[in-house]
């Protein structure tokens, strides 16, 4: 069975980045096990900190939990035309050391998702550069940018659109060949 890490850039409440991954995940067929991985307790990467004898629970656990994992679904709103700060956070945490990087070699599935019409360009590409720099293969098509996201979910967080769905399902099935390979 394939492992599948899902970070949510989002620490919101009612997130709509939460909210799409929740719609994501059961997309996935059986021959997948998907967990989210929590990143908004990690402390801020701080390169003096590996060179301690004994790393923060926080850090060793997150890095345990991504190591087992085969693969990844990056989901993210934009911040000032970028990654928010905690997922850039954990993307540092887990690469380091370079040489034990958990992302290396690791098929990645970006969706990026915004309230406005821009749909988290900026961040969806600017998270595609550093996923390009760990090594990891990044499913090209289809790209997902989900804009104008409030009216896409119903007053229970589900995607009421079903365009979307199918497209979204065909994201996953493009992520799950590039896992396959």
């Amino acid at each position: 069975m394939k492992k599948v890490g899902i970070l949510v850039g989002s620490l919101r409440q009612e997130s709509f980045t939460k909210k799409v991954a929740k719609n994501v995940q059961p997309l996935f067929s059986d021959e997948v096990e998907t967990e989210w991985l929590d990143i908004g307790k990690l402390p801020l990467y701080n390169q003096d900190v590996d060179s301690q004898t004994e790393l923060p629970d926080e850090i060793v656990q997150f890095r345990e939990k991504a190591r087992e994992k085969d693969g990844f679904i990056f989901l993210t709103p934009e911040y000032n035309r970028s990654v928010p700060g905690v997922l850039k956070n954990a993307l540092d945490v887990g690469s380091r050391p370079k040489a034990t990087s958990v992302w290396n070699d690791k098929p990645a599935g970006i969706i990026s998702v915004a309230p406005g019409n821009l749909s988290a360009f900026g961040a969806n590409h600017h998270l595609r550069q550093s996923l390009v720099f760990f090594n990891m293969p990044v499913v090209q098509q289809p790209e997902v940018y989900l804009g104008n996201i409030a009216s896409l979910l119903d007053e229970h967080g589900k995607i009421k659109d079903e365009g979307t769905m199918d497209f979204l399902q065909s994201f996953v099935d493009a992520y799950m060949a590039l896992l396959r390979k």
